[in-house]
């Protein structure tokens, strides 16, 4: 993907599919990371634009039924200019570039000018969002073809492009796309050209994203639907007797995360475990890694610590970090676990105890309550006045552990095994984050750590808070929600068991709850 024709550039025309995030193309990740421009439409999940690099210029080339922020020839041009001043360009189209998108267009004009280009093919709406909805384009019980045809012709043409009399009965299955506001008039030809009014049509707005919704009727009345529904576009609309398999096949919108985007505050490396989680429900995950984890600037007291690691009679771990950085450390010193022969081990928490046990090391004692106060009630009677617990921690823990074992008469010698620092400046994320809260496309806010509430807020801004009012934001547990009320948050949702599996069982009574209060069930 790399530029090596300085003087013109090169464009990418990338499909970037119909709005999931998740069905962009390998290939077309890379094309986005790669980029010194793009150039994106409406349609395009602006998820996205979080892959590409630092310092990459976005152009905003979106398109609406009845006005363009930049016209087709305008944006021919500007990627022409862009890739004429060595720059690589990724040109990003919701679908798939060559299928309406004009790409076809685009790629003429770099062709005439000898500019360097590929085409990346992306999943269509034409397939996608049926599927979403539950209905299949074809099926061998009810037809074994297709056809895409534009939802876009003007009605007020004195001819089309559209052979309605051939479709109309020589197709099982018509996808138009784009065609809500033509609505009207695609009922009306088809029937005119012999389609049965009876015919089953679905209109699926916004298909594959959480806020997809789908409207079903029949040829002769789905006009006065979509008319009393208020249903507009983006939409596509499906029409043959396939929509019947809705009522059966239709997944999407039955799953329990439905129609909501959340936020994943943790770090890179760790959002991918609530990331799949969230998608598994059928939410849509927006990573957004407030905190980053980094050594320590000094590992003289670690060091220290490991040198005399025989004289300590426990050693109690708070977290997969604190596990990962002790032994990284222990490893670089060239020793091994056998260092640990005779000591105590306690973990907070069940994944920080199966770090250890990946390890081959036995935890004698996991608190039932994930919080350094239930530590110290489980050794309460078990730890010795004058022993000493080592605690290798991060550089922002907090010290009611330190404290409240000094308090048992024990020894407590805190080190700091990493650090952790605020993670997205900089980046993309925290703009595309606010533009998305500001157009309430942000369902969920989710917070594992007191970190992460604290550097969300740094990374969001005081004077943006106000953009949290309709989002639900939900803890891992109290000591998460208390930091959260002192910066001024009030948390909606938190987790009676302070793992990642409890909050999201939490989240997933909370909007169930939610659901059996107003009567919301699903079409």
């Amino acid at each position: 993907m790399s530029n090596s024709n300085k003087q013109k550039g090169m464009v990418y025309l990338v499909g970037a599919g119909p709005g999931d995030p998740g069905l962009l193309t390998l290939k077309g990740l890379k094309c986005i990371a790669a980029a010194d421009v793009l150039v994106y439409d409406r349609l395009v999940n602006r998820r996205l634009l979080s892959y590409a690099r630092p310092g990459a210029e976005m152009v905003y080339a979106g398109k609406l039924p009845d006005r363009h922020i930049l016209k087709q020839e305008e944006i021919s041009r500007l990627l022409l200019a862009k890739a004429l001043h060595g720059l690589v360009v990724t040109r990003l189209k919701g679908g798939d570039p060559y299928l309406f998108g004009r790409g076809g267009e685009e790629a003429e004009l770099l062709a005439e000018n000898n500019i360097p280009f590929e085409v990346v093919p992306g999943v269509s709406a034409a397939v996608s969002v049926p599927a979403y909805a539950g209905i299949p384009v074809t099926h061998r019980d009810f037809t074994s073809s297709f056809a895409v045809i534009t939802g876009h012709e003007d009605p007020s043409k004195d001819e089309t492009a559209i052979a309605w009399d051939k479709i109309a009965t020589g197709i099982g299955t018509i996808v138009f796309l784009m065609g809500a506001r033509n609505l009207p008039l695609i009922s009306r030809k088809l029937m005119e050209y012999g389609r049965p009014p009876h015919t089953p049509v679905a209109l699926v707005r916004w298909g594959t994203r959480p806020e997809q919704q789908t409207l079903t009727g029949c040829l002769e009345d789905i006009g006065n639907k979509a008319a009393q529904a208020g249903f507009k576009s983006p939409a596509v609309v499906i029409v043959g007797e396939v929509v019947k398999l809705r009522a059966k096949l239709r997944w999407f919108e039955d799953k329990p995360f439905f129609g909501k985007r959340i936020v994943v505050t943790r770090t890179r490396q760790q959002a991918g475990v609530l990331a799949e989680k969230i998608e598994e429900l059928g939410g849509e995950p927006f990573e957004l890694p407030v905190i980053e984890i980094a050594e320590p600037l000094d590992y003289g007291p670690m060091d220290k610590a490991i040198s005399a690691i025989h004289t300590y009679d426990w050693v109690i771990f708070t977290s997969v970090n604190g596990v990962e950085y002790f032994f990284r450390r222990l490893r670089f010193l060239g020793k091994d676990i056998r260092e640990l022969k005779g000591l105590r081990i306690c973990a907070i928490g069940p994944r920080t105890r199966q770090a250890l046990e990946a390890k081959g090391l036995i935890v004698e004692c996991v608190p039932e309550e994930y919080r350094a106060e239930a530590v110290v009630d489980l050794l309460r009677g078990v730890l010795k006045p004058g022993q000493k617990v080592l605690l290798p921690r991060a550089d922002v823990a907090r010290a009611v552990l330190e404290e409240a074992i000094s308090s048992l008469g024990a020894i407590a010698d805190n080190v700091e095994a990493y650090r952790t620092l605020q993670g997205g400046q900089g980046g993309a994320e925290a703009a595309v984050l606010r533009q998305m809260l500001a157009d309430k496309l942000i369902h969920v806010v989710t917070f594992t750590s007191s970190s992460t509430v604290r550097n969300f807020v740094k990374l969001l801004g005081e004077d943006n808070l106000k953009l949290l009012q309709q989002v639900t934001l939900a803890s891992i547990g109290p000591v998460t929600t208390q930091t959260a009320w002192e910066l001024g948050l009030k948390m909606d949702v938190q987790a009676s068991v302070y793992t990642i599996d409890g909050l999201f069982e939490a989240l997933r009574r909370h909007f169930a709850g939610i659901k059996e209060k107003y009567g919301i069930t699903a079409e």
